[in-house]
């Protein structure tokens, strides 16, 4: 399968970055990001837990709960292969790692959001194209929890430059974001 190869090809990429490498891209990643007028005119955003060499989000999030804004994470129910959006209030007091060993709220932290609620959706992903397209992980998690955000919410993806790959297959199920961010530029996606 192709989308087997390009996802191996990457992530062995991504894990080629040093650390440095990867706390000084994820900052001018997130810098762009908090420039932003969908960030700054958000209420309720909603990051992922960054893990393994993905953009870091903890700047993002510590600045956003300085900002005021109310911050959302995902849970994971990994038998449903869903997530489920939590309110976050202490940070990182309230995660501990999940069943994918990715950090993510403790049952005793749980505090569910009605997607609907939330503004901006920050989106991980393998590799992003220049349509919005996202290669994940396999599991479809992102894909199914974008359709439940209200349409004028925004969604945007992080990714390194290395991930941006002029085009994707696309299946019917996948869910393209509205913007990717990089350390090198913003891309807005035009829909038609």
């Amino acid at each position: 399968m192709l989308k087997g190869i390009i996802r191996g090809d990457l992530l062995k990429r991504r894990r080629a970055l040093t650390p440095g490498e990867v706390a000084k891209k994820s900052k001018m990643v997130i810098e762009r990001l908090l420039e932003m007028e969908e960030y700054r005119k958000a209420s309720t955003i909603m990051t992922y837990l960054h893990f393994r060499n993905e953009v870091e989000t903890d700047g993002l999030i510590r600045q956003a709960m300085a900002d005021g804004k109310r911050v959302v994470v995902p849970a994971t129910d990994a038998s449903h292969r869903r997530i489920i959006p939590s309110l976050l209030v202490k940070y990182p007091e309230d995660l501990a790692p999940g069943p994918l060993q990715i950090m993510e709220p403790k049952a005793s932290s749980l505090r569910l959001c009605n997607p609907a609620l939330i503004d901006l959706v920050i989106v991980p992903g393998v590799a992003f194209d220049l349509e919005g397209n996202r290669l994940g992980y396999g599991g479809g998690f992102y894909d199914r929890f974008l359709l439940l955000i209200k349409p004028e919410a925004v969604s945007v993806g992080l990714s390194f430059e290395l991930q941006v790959l002029t085009r994707l297959e696309r299946r019917p199920h996948d869910v393209p974001v509205n913007y990717l961010l990089t350390e090198d530029r913003v891309i807005e996606i035009k829909r038609s």
